[in-house]
């Protein structure tokens, strides 16, 4: 079979066939040796091809001879050449009657399952005569209805027929609008579509040729735009990686031809090809700027994406929503709110100056003032920009009469717009530099009461959530004031618990929550009580028990919600001297187990440290709770010797309480084994939990218990040099005052003075503590240096002398 698929076939090849003439040779140009389209005559009478005997004659005059016939050699007394009309006509006449035949011929041969070799004579006889006779070529092509025949030929089995006729049908509609039309009918184009994506490289490059081709007539690139998969095809093939860079060219070109079309425009940025859509918003008609503007609101894009668009078209939007025209503006803060909610995107806006016209819209009240629908829509916007971590000008956007229309606006619209008010107060209460305005201003207004009315909000999920973000973030700044609110408002604090409580996977509504609670202050007896009438702590340890053990999961949330569930369970610990409920509590659920097990939450600072402060607590009210058995009664045997008999002997006492003692009933540290553990944390990097578990160790040396005793436990766990670390380290002014006061008693054993004093690190700690802490860190460390024969024990000399 001559030739390969590919296309290597030579369409200049000829043959003689049934029906059709030989060429004569008077046909022949001698230069060119092709059939002559426009012969002329010298002067010596021999004929040539127009344009090869212009271009001898100017390749003698280039080399400075004189023109000359280059058959013969003659030299010719000018150039001048007379055309050579009855040839050209005779030429002609045979041009057509060849034509004829081979399109007879072609005729013949063009169906499926004829001779692959004769197919391809016949799509090549096609293309020739395409190429040599265009002013005629479709006028005869369609008198023998060869396209429709071609374009059968697309349905065959072999690849190198399907490419020829591909081919073949792009030199047929050339330039001829009519011969598209016919090639369009029917299901022709769908079928150039499906090549796109499923012939060889060759092949799909000659079908996208052909819809190329197609898309410069206007009517058809409706047609082509309206077969399913056509334009998210072509918009493949333009952001491949393809080798073949015609293919990506001729696919980008059709698309180009195809964004006549305001529908196709639309469908392409769908597919991600959204130059078209930002070039008319910027350069449209008011009307196309309109259009496009409100189906770039519904649009799904990335955030690189969001970020292009902002970069392209984001003052032309801010522009439109700038005008008097209501529907240009909602338009604009369609597509604005689309773009808005990326980082990088919001970013570009600020930029542009988005902030003031948003801001004037949201609060104006006047003539063309915006409807309550789209002042939804800008408060979205502006919730979608503050919620990126901007510091904001406080001119701007954070002045305090700005929160105070915001506040305003929460209490005077409905809950929608409410919603995207208060996200815009959590982006505002998230930036460091802006929360002391909003919290200025919410305490000038009273405001919190009607904020803290949200919580109960059950309808709307959104509002309720951005509500507790909001409480959550001002909780630090406002605890006394939110803690005031909870217990003076029926059911907000229950409602928080309640969504605490959820049996749901832990969802950013109950990690706010719990960080909410988490920061109001812990010994607000109060508020503990009512926590403990509504259930809160049992429902929590319940929690906390239920995420150590996995069964509660959850991925985003789940270490902030603990750490807040944590804190609010330590909370318990500080109302022992006021509520006999919270030893009760304790005691049942065996708290003090559970804060010992949590101080091993390596990674997660804040829980340790929690804990720890907990355990202090739980430490101290162990010497109450600690109680001496009840002794039997004398034998009184009426003898003499009764009263010589011995004592009773009591043992498993504890060894630094000296009573009976556990850590379920009594929260004891050393019957706990917590020693060892608190110990260990001595050496974390985090300053807060050092200082917290060096109180919790402080409770075994307090006072009215046995010093030596706690010393003694403290070096059975190796703590002592672990303490005497911390003191020398000073790594914060109130861990050094804690550590000195802890050191000054371990001092007090003799023993351990001795050695200490030959330790020039503690002694060096000491005397800067006593040289530059506060009154009672320098009384403190007086008294130890005393304890190491660093001072004079002056009290000790003076009564000797007198």
């Amino acid at each position: 079979m001559a030739g390969s698929w590919d296309g290597s076939q030579s369409d200049d090849s000829s043959h003689f066939e049934r029906g059709v003439d030989h060429i004569y040779e008077a046909f022949i140009c001698p230069l060119t040796k092709e059939v002559m389209h426009d012969p002329v005559t010298l002067e010596n009478g021999r004929t040539f091809e127009r344009e090869a005997i212009e271009k001898w004659f100017k390749e003698c005059s280039e080399t400075g001879k004189p023109p000359s016939c280059p058959i013969t050699s003659q030299t010719l007394s000018s150039a001048d050449v007379s055309p050579s009309i009855a040839l050209r006509n005779t030429i002609q006449e045979w041009r057509s009657r060849n034509d004829a035949a081979k399109l007879d011929i072609a005729r013949q041969a063009l169906f499926i399952g004829n001779d692959e070799t004769d197919v391809l004579q016949a799509l090549m006889h096609v293309r020739q005569i395409c190429r040599s006779i265009r002013s005629n070529r479709q006028g005869a092509v369609r008198n023998f209805q060869l396209i429709r025949m071609i374009i059968d030929m697309l349905k065959s089995n072999s690849h190198k027929v399907r490419y020829k006729a591909l081919q073949t049908l792009q030199v047929v509609v050339e330039g001829d609008d009519e011969s598209k039309e016919i090639l369009a009918e029917g299901d022709t184009v769908r079928t150039l579509v499906k090549f796109l994506s499923h012939e060889p490289s060759k092949g799909k490059e000659a079908a996208v040729s052909l819809l190329f081709e197609l898309s410069k007539s206007e009517s058809l690139c409706e047609k082509i735009g309206s077969v399913n998969g056509a334009l998210i095809l072509l918009v493949g093939l333009t952001s491949s990686n393809s080798v073949n860079v015609s293919i990506v060219e001729k696919a980008d070109r059709t698309l180009e031809n195809m964004e006549r079309s305001e529908e196709i425009v639309r469908q392409m940025a769908s597919y991600g090809r959204l130059q078209p859509l930002l070039g008319k918003i910027l350069e449209g008609s008011l009307e196309t700027k309109l259009s496009m503007a409100n189906f770039l609101g519904d649009l799904a894009l990335n955030n690189d994406t969001k970020v292009l668009v902002a970069q392209t078209v984001g003052s032309s939007l801010v522009d439109l929503m700038r005008s008097g025209d209501m529907p240009q503006r909602e338009a604009a803060l369609k597509a604005l709110n689309n773009i808005s909610s990326f980082e990088g995107s919001a970013m570009v806006l600020i930029g542009i100056g988005i902030l003031p016209p948003l801001i004037k819209d949201l609060f104006y009240i006047g003539p063309n003032n915006l409807p309550i629908r789209l002042k939804e829509v800008s408060a979205t916007i502006l919730a979608n920009i503050v919620n990126i971590g901007y510091d904001f000008d406080k001119a701007t956007l954070v002045s305090e009469n700005r929160v105070e229309s915001l506040l305003y606006l929460i209490s005077n619209t409905g809950p929608a717009i409410q919603c995207k008010l208060l996200e815009v107060l959590v982006g505002l209460t998230s930036c460091p530099k802006a929360v002391i305005h909003v919290v200025s201003a919410i305490k000038t207004s009273g405001a919190i009461i009607s904020l803290v009315q949200f919580v109960e909000v059950r309808e709307n999920d959104a509002l309720r959530l951005a509500s507790i973000k909001l409480l959550h973030n001002l909780s630090p700044f406002m605890s006394e004031e939110l803690a005031g609110a909870l217990r003076e408002t029926a059911g907000q604090l229950g409602s928080l618990v309640a969504i605490i409580s959820e049996k749901t996977p832990i969802s950013e509504e109950q990690a706010a929550a719990a960080g909410l609670l988490a920061e109001l202050p812990e010994r607000d007896l109060g508020l503990t009580r009512e926590l403990l009438g509504v259930g809160a702590f049992e429902k929590i340890i319940s929690k906390v028990n239920g995420i150590r053990h996995g069964e509660i999961k959850g991925m985003r949330f789940t270490m902030n919600f603990l750490e807040g569930l944590v804190r609010i369970l330590s909370r318990i610990t500080f109302a022992f001297n006021n509520e006999p409920r919270a030893v009760t509590f304790c005691r049942d659920y065996n708290v003090a187990s559970l804060f010992i097990h949590l101080l091993q939450s390596n990674g997660q600072d804040n829980i340790q440290m929690v804990s720890a402060m907990a355990l202090e607590n739980l430490s101290l009210e162990s010497v109450r709770l600690s109680q001496m058995p009840d002794l039997p009664p004398p034998n009184y045997c009426g003898s003499i010797f009764s009263c010589m008999s011995k004592p009773p002997v009591v043992t498993g006492l504890c060894k630094i309480h000296q009573g009976i003692c556990s850590l379920r009933e009594t929260f004891c540290l050393v019957e706990g084994e917590a020693v060892e553990k608190l110990v260990a944390l001595l050496d974390h990097e985090n300053d807060k939990v050092v200082e917290a578990s060096l109180a919790a160790l402080s409770s075994l040396l307090e006072d009215g218990l046995e010093v030596e005793k706690g010393v003694q436990i403290l070096d059975e766990a190796d703590g002592i040099k672990h303490i005497l670390s911390v003191l020398t380290e000073t790594r914060t002014e109130r861990l050094t005052r804690r550590a000195v006061w802890v050191v000054e008693r371990i001092l007090r054993i003799e023993q351990i003075a001795k050695e200490v004093a030959q330790e020039p690190n503690v002694s060096a700690a000491l005397v800067d503590a006593f040289q530059n802490g506060d009154f009672r860190t320098r009384q403190i460390a007086e008294n130890a240096l005393k304890h190491i024969d660093k001072i004079p024990n002056f009290s000790a000399i003076l009564p000797n002398m007198a």
